[in-house]
């Protein structure tokens, strides 16, 4: 019998090459698999970098995704994408041509050596809450809604780059 369709919410960003494109491919990757379906799209962001500062501005965008895979098989899906689209890990925050965190996974609570869920830093960064908010500004983290968490963090300099939430369909 096939697991149930979970909804889960992937985080994407980069800096390096064309991001935009790369965030693109990634998400049609995850579209045309048969576990997984992409059933919406945050708007497109230009956000500064984070951590380390001394590099190119990033894009960052979220999806909520519908999947029989379970967590663990959803992050190596992750960065299996990753790797084909040359992500090299060479310095924590550092530059990168494209970035797939899975952010949460229904109600899954998880910490194990390979993942952690809900994403545990997710409610310090902006440029992850506000994508996420457009999707699921309801959705609970750490016994609070992401618009609260959002309302609690920094978020100058961020910008609409794209406000068609279809952006990646046309990329």
């Amino acid at each position: 019998m096939p697991n149930a369709e979970t909804v889960a919410y992937l985080g994407l960003g980069g800096n390096l090459g064309d991001p935009v494109a790369n965030m693109a491919a990634a998400l049609q990757q995850v579209e045309a698999r048969q576990d997984c379906r992409v059933t919406a799209v945050s708007r497109l962001y230009r956000t500064p970098p984070w951590g380390k500062t001394d590099q190119d501005w990033f894009f960052n965008s979220a999806a909520e995704i519908s999947t029989t895979l379970d967590p663990l098989s959803l992050l190596r899906l992750c960065l299996e994408i990753e790797r084909s689209m040359k992500r090299i890990r060479i310095e924590r925050w550092g530059p990168r041509t494209i970035d797939l965190d899975v952010l949460a996974y229904g109600d899954v609570a998880l910490a194990s050596e390979e993942l952690t869920l809900p994403h545990p830093r997710m409610t310090e960064r902006a440029f992850v809450l506000l994508p996420l908010a457009d999707l699921a500004p309801d959705l609970v983290v750490a016994e609070r809604p992401i618009s609260a968490w959002l309302a609690d963090v920094d978020a100058a300099g961020i910008e609409v780059a794209d406000a068609d939430r279809g952006w990646w369909r046309r990329v």
